[in-house]
């Protein structure tokens, strides 16, 4: 098959080359934190096609991509407390991609920019959950994430800031972030795949698009514990503001 015939045939060749652009800018966040591609991701390439398959895409791109980060995870994670939270995305993936399936692209995509939007206040914020570590807070927090996958993937940043509010290390955290995650993705694979937001569109392309992604991944990995965390999140942030502006569907006349 042809580099073409991976395309899907409603996004043109220019579109297909900037969201593997995309693809590539945003997986390092992936590689390096455990979270936040889709936060980059999202936004801009849902402004080029189809917010179902874009979410779909990422999916596939990101569970292959990343899996090679889950084994050693599940060395260093506190797997009893992840399992925890991964019973609250249990519930909240399924919600989140019955949305996904039924509202029109437009409203899909506004949703995207709002809570994406919401989101990079959380992270700039840097809230931190303080509290004791209930297991009712802990599932809360796996089902907001859970639904925000379901719907966007984008469930990083609920994870992110409960478990960089615990005293533990920095690659426990991670560790913990990148084994949630991992069920996470299961999950909108099932669910996805029941709704069938999973088809033919979606795996041709993610073989054009994912060893793009997994490049960065693996580029963001090996960035871990050498770069300037500070300076690397201060991008990522700047690149998150900047996606969320670029892909608000009212600038569509303007930008594309």
């Amino acid at each position: 098959m042809s580099l073409a015939g991976l395309i899907p045939t409603d996004i043109s060749i220019n579109a297909a080359i900037a969201i593997c652009a995309i693809a590539f800018v945003s997986a390092p966040a992936r590689g390096f934190s455990g979270f936040g591609s889709a936060l980059i991701f999202m936004p801009l390439a849902s402004s080029m096609a189809a917010p179902r398959l874009v979410a779909a895409l990422l999916l596939i791109i990101d569970f292959v991509a990343a899996a090679p980060l889950v084994p050693n995870a599940w060395k260093h994670a506190d797997r009893k407390a992840t399992a925890v939270m991964v019973s609250g995305a249990l519930v909240g993936v399924p919600i989140g991609t019955y949305f996904l399936s039924r509202l029109e692209p437009v409203t899909t995509r506004w949703i995207i920019s709002v809570f994406v939007f919401a989101l990079l206040m959380l992270l700039l914020s840097g809230w931190r959950y303080r509290g004791k570590n209930y297991p009712a807070i802990s599932i809360g927090i796996g089902g907001l994430s859970g639904f925000c996958s379901g719907l966007a993937q984008t469930g990083g940043p609920p994870i992110v800031g409960y478990w960089l509010g615990r005293p533990i290390a920095p690659a426990l955290a991670r560790a913990n972030i990148l084994l949630f995650f991992a069920a996470s993705d299961f999950f909108s694979a099932v669910s996805y795949g029941l709704t069938g937001l999973i088809n033919t569109d979606a795996i041709r392309f993610s073989l054009l698009v994912g060893p793009v992604y997994g490049i960065g991944i693996a580029f963001g990995a090996a960035l871990f514990g050498r770069a300037c965390e500070t300076l690397f999140r201060a991008i990522c942030y700047v690149l998150i503001a900047a996606a969320v502006i670029i892909g608000l569907p009212v600038l569509d006349g303007v930008l594309r």
